[in-house]
């Protein structure tokens, strides 16, 4: 007799998940926060660090299944002692998360922080004449 009963239902119910607070993780000695710049699948990613550079980020396997990180996203990275151009991603930031941290200092002020409105886009506004 099988052990899972339920249905689908039930596993629908499993997965979804509260919306609850997690601590903030600052960077530390030998990590860099970044912005993921592009997919390149298999677990990598170019990612655009705050530093100045761009460096090919390999996604941890504990986050490989459980974390979905998209183009735009502001991570944390550990670099490399011995390979500088590659990193190793630690944590993904939520878009509330990346705007306390913008706030407190952390991330640069150009950072691009999804789901924030820059000033440099302005809203095309027409103006009609009366005719």
């Amino acid at each position: 007799m099988p052990k899972n009963k339920g249905g689908k239902r039930k596993s629908r119910a499993r997965r979804t998940a509260t919306a609850t607070k997690r601590e903030l993780i600052l960077k530390e000695e030998g990590q860099e926060y970044a912005r993921v710049e592009k997919l390149l699948g298999g677990g990598r990613l170019t990612g655009a660090c705050y530093d100045g550079k761009t460096r090919l980020c390999i996604i941890r396997g504990t986050l490989m299944k459980r974390v979905w990180i998209r183009q735009g996203d502001i991570i944390l990275v550990g670099l490399r002692e011995y390979e500088d151009g590659k990193a190793d991603v630690i944590h993904k930031y939520n878009p509330d998360e990346a705007r306390v941290l913008k706030a407190k200092g952390e991330l640069p002020n150009y950072a691009q922080v999804e789901g924030e409105k820059n000033d440099e886009e302005d809203d095309c506004v027409f103006e009609f004449d009366d005719i």
